[in-house]
């Protein structure tokens, strides 16, 4: 071999060396980006969910408002067909005095009597929009009590969120910026491939290091002469079983 390419070969298994140094790297600060999310737990969801709720609670407090002055409204408009009806017995009972035949005493009090029965109906229907409007006042109650309950739990959770988050706030940014340079001297394939495979691995281990004998994200058996492959870094292999891009132990405390 002659020494230039020699020269060639050793600058290209040297690349790889960098390119899995560099992958590995990028692992890490993301594995500890990822550690300050877990430690935020659920917060951000349960926070949304509480808000959703609170949205939703609001939204339904006010159709019952809306619903109890519909009620109202009819109450009110049924009362006053009542006064309306009691003017008209008046009438009528007033112009019976007055009549000059049976025929015409008969039609008054067939008017008189389809006005009481139209008082009776207005009463009925005042009874029931009642009713209604009790259940309604006793639903709007609820309502406000489970609203202001969740307007607490909110404050809580929000409270618990903003106090992690001030914590870890500073560390979070100094990682992202960390992966940011670190993304940016790798090269754009190997990334897309870095972020597919961490995008769908269940614990974020797109680079993993071999553990006894076994890749460090799916824990399957790897062949001996496949470890040495590994240990030469002269090229970027993955695991046949989970597809994480693998790297030796010593990579891994250099």
């Amino acid at each position: 071999m002659s020494k230039e390419k020699a020269k060639n070969q050793e600058a290209a298994e040297r690349s790889v060396e960098e390119k899995l140094r560099n992958l590995y790297e990028l692992q890490k600060i993301d594995s500890s980006i990822d550690r300050i999310k877990i430690l935020r737990g659920e917060l951000p969801l349960e926070v949304q969910d509480l808000e959703d709720e609170i949205a939703g609670l609001e939204t339904r407090l006010s159709k019952l408002q809306e619903e109890k002055k519909e009620l109202e409204k009819k109450i009110s408009d049924k009362k006053n067909e009542i006064v309306d009806a009691n003017a008209l017995i008046k009438k009528y009972q007033e112009q019976q005095n007055n009549v000059r035949n049976n025929r015409e005493y008969d039609s008054l009090s067939k008017e008189i009597e389809y006005q009481t029965l139209e008082i009776e109906l207005c009463e009925k229907r005042i009874k029931e929009f009642n009713a209604e409007l009790k259940e309604k006042t006793e639903a709007e109650e609820e309502t406000n009590k489970l609203l202001d309950e969740r307007k607490k739990d909110l404050e809580d959770k929000k409270e618990e969120l903003n106090s992690i988050i001030s914590e870890t706030q500073k560390e979070e940014e100094d990682l992202q910026k960390r992966s940011e340079k670190v993304q940016s001297i790798i090269e754009p394939r190997l990334l897309t491939a870095y972020k597919r495979i961490r995008k769908n691995a269940r614990n974020g281990l797109a680079v993993v290091t071999v553990e006894r004998d076994a890749c460090g994200g799916c824990f399957n058996k790897i062949p001996p002469q496949r470890q040495l492959d590994i240990r030469s870094r002269k090229k970027i292999i993955v695991c046949e079983y989970c597809g994480r891009i693998l790297v030796d132990d010593e990579l891994h405390n250099s």
